[in-house]
């Protein structure tokens, strides 16, 4: 059923009135004189020395303006298709200066993708996307044509998603790009991309994706819905959308996918959920998911269903390790000695004995100094910052138990640790494993196993309570559903993978 809870809509992020313009009005009709438009385009673009307007007589004696971004249009092409057609058509069919705009649009530019436009507003919001628009005298109508430069880098391998097996090639900062990306591998009619504007002042395009009658309609209403009552002035980037669009958001676990992979936004839509696509970032958005999206990867899909089990398994084990792992360390060495076994006790003592710190300490400085590594490691040069991450933690481990800071067997749990955490395929859920982690063991060093169980407790009833766009996280688990199992804890084989999973309430 439908999730009824409370959700935190809407969400603003407009701390001041928004003055749009300070010289020049923004909203009315276009004038028919030529001079008052570029009056008025003179006041709201002051101060932009990147606006080129420039003055043409069309047909050898109609005067016309031509205004553009330099750097948003390619000026070969305008020169080619713009100015060449239109300077040397030396006929004149039309009655009106409307119908020579339509004849413009529809005869001496029909390759061109082109718009009329009659008011300020979109004339204005046509400049900034980077248009052409051409202004007639005695037209209230311009005319925008689509002439933009190259400002996108090429396609190329993701960055943040290794691809082992599969299409190496991801998303780029272009929207339009991304879009034909997901149609060359879904080419059917069915595939919707609907257009938004979001932003007052950025004005950033937002695409919502997804395949009618495989989709679930009241998922793809609860996008819409969400995206509709944001109240921002800028969309920079698909994190903005997702902090503000999410369920629970206080909760350290994501709720909505995130990838740069055409492949796997392909294969999300396939499966009845929605892609949302934000223009000038490679980032898409994929709603609503389960915890278990988290341990899948598209390169299970493209494998042995053997292999493929095989490593989701490891990838539960080791996500794990990265949770409790130290936090049952502490535990047992602190409260719980007896559970370990005498040869073993003893080695750790012997190994401790030099430290003057107890085991919640040790523990929790080497976790501290390991996470500031792989963060120094991500913000360096890629060249280095690989090296200096692995590097650094061997030289620090060393250097510590050598000075009698910390012991080796914690050098030992904190380097499992880490690693752990990389087995995990998505990074966002990394990162909530590796912050949990800190609670857990605080806990556990205060009140033992005891202290650990109710954290892990809480935690897991936190889990069967989230939602994410009125899907149980923890489907098909809780709500229990036997169906679902078959791409959770193993990849069934395709053959037996007949039906869409119904844990994500497609149609």
């Amino acid at each position: 059923m439908p999730y009824k809870g409370v959700l935190p809509w809407p969400r603003k992020m407009k701390p001041e009135k928004l003055e749009v313009s300070t010289a020049g009005e923004i909203e009315g009709e276009l004038s028919t004189r030529l001079e008052d438009n570029e009056t008025w385009l003179n006041q709201t673009f002051s101060n932009c020395s990147d606006l080129v307007v420039r003055k043409v007589h069309l047909f050898n004696s109609i005067p016309c303006m031509v205004v553009f971004f330099r750097e948003l249009v390619n000026t070969q092409q305008l020169d080619d298709e713009l100015f060449k057609p239109l300077l040397n058509h030396q006929t004149i069919v039309s009655d009106t200066f409307t119908d020579l705009i339509e004849q413009m649009k529809s005869e001496l530019l029909p390759i061109a993708q082109t718009v009329i436009v009659s008011n300020k507003t979109d004339t204005i919001k046509q400049i900034t996307k980077g248009q052409v628009v051409l202004f007639v005298e005695s037209s209230s109508q311009v005319l925008s044509i689509s002439m933009k430069g190259k400002l996108h880098r090429d396609l190329q391998e993701p960055d943040m998603e290794a691809v082992i097996r599969g299409p190496k090639v991801g998303f780029i900062e272009n929207l339009g790009i991304n879009m034909g990306l997901i149609r060359q591998q879904i080419r059917t009619p069915q595939l919707k991309m609907e257009q938004k504007l979001v932003g007052a002042i950025s004005q950033t395009e937002v695409v919502v994706a997804y395949i009618e009658n495989v989709a679930s309609p009241t998922v793809i209403d609860e996008v819409r819905n969400r995206i509709s009552q944001l109240d921002m002035d800028s969309m920079l980037e698909s994190g903005y959308m997702e902090e503000m669009i999410r369920d629970a958001p206080y909760s350290p676990f994501p709720v909505l996918q995130m990838t740069e992979r055409p492949d796997v936004v392909s294969a999300s839509l396939l499966e009845g959920k929605v892609a949302i696509l934000v223009d000038g970032t490679p980032m898409v958005l994929i709603a609503p998911i389960t915890f278990w999206h988290a341990f899948q990867t598209a390169e299970d899909y493209y494998t042995n269903f053997i292999i493929a089990t095989f490593l989701r398994w490891l990838r539960f084990l080791f996500t794990f390790i990265a949770l409790t792992l130290p936090s049952l360390f502490i535990a047992v060495d602190t409260f719980h000695p007896e559970m370990i076994p005498t040869s073993l006790i003893l080695s750790l003592a012997s190994a401790r004995e030099p430290v003057p710190f107890p085991t919640l300490v040790e523990i929790m400085m080497m976790e501290i100094a390991f996470e500031a590594i792989r963060e120094a490691g991500i913000r360096l040069p890629k060249q280095v910052g690989q090296t200096i991450s692995i590097v650094g933690v061997l030289v620090i481990g060393q250097a510590a138990v050598q000075a009698g800071i910390v012991s080796a067997p914690i050098v030992i749990v904190v380097s499992l640790t880490g690693i752990a955490s990389f087995l995990i395929p998505s990074n966002n859920m990394s990162q909530a494993i590796r912050i949990l982690r800190f609670p857990l063991m605080i806990s556990a060093g205060i009140f033992g196993l005891y202290g650990f169980s109710f954290v892990m407790i809480a935690l897991l009833i936190h889990l069967v309570n989230l939602r994410s766009f009125g899907v149980y996280y923890m489907s098909p688990l809780a709500p229990f559903q036997l169906s679902g199992l078959l791409d959770v804890f193993v990849r069934a084989p395709w053959w037996v993978m007949r039906k869409r999973q119904s844990r994500v309430r497609p149609k």
